[in-house]
């Protein structure tokens, strides 16, 4: 997983929303005062991790600046945090889903939920006619 430091990389590239160049990213740290040393070796790491991507490149003063965005979102990130616990199996998929359910106030939530619960049933239906159609 993520040390602290590359976990305050990948938020603000999930709140920019934007690809970003090193030394972008050390501006828009406010709170940090890296070094560009330091944020090389958490860029590479980030990359080695397959958490970020280069996307392009940009002209930085004279010098011309690799860019970075994220690979997943914020969501499924926090998801692959869960799965990789120890110890969490797909079985414990409904009592963490159960819980999602019990801290959810907003009755519109709920609903899309739903929606996106309908709609991956379809698509599961829809795989498995898929594979059987093959397969006879």
């Amino acid at each position: 997983m993520l040390t602290k430091s590359e976990e305050e990389i990948m938020n603000l590239l999930w709140e920019v929303g934007e690809p970003l160049a090193s030394s972008e990213i050390v501006s828009k740290s406010v709170n940090r005062t890296w070094r560009k040393s330091y944020i090389n070796l958490l860029i590479n790491s980030l990359l080695n991790k397959q958490m970020i991507e280069v996307v392009g490149v940009k002209q930085m003063t004279k010098n011309y600046a690799r860019t970075f965005e994220p690979t997943m979102t914020k969501y499924a990130y926090s998801v692959k945090r869960i799965f990789s616990q120890k110890g969490f199996k797909e079985e414990n998929i409904p009592d963490l889903f159960a819980e999602i359910i019990a801290n959810t106030e907003n009755p519109q939530i709920l609903e899309k939920m739903q929606s996106q619960l309908d709609e991956r049933k379809r698509e599961l239906a829809s795989d498995k006619n898929n594979r059987d159609s093959y397969s006879a």
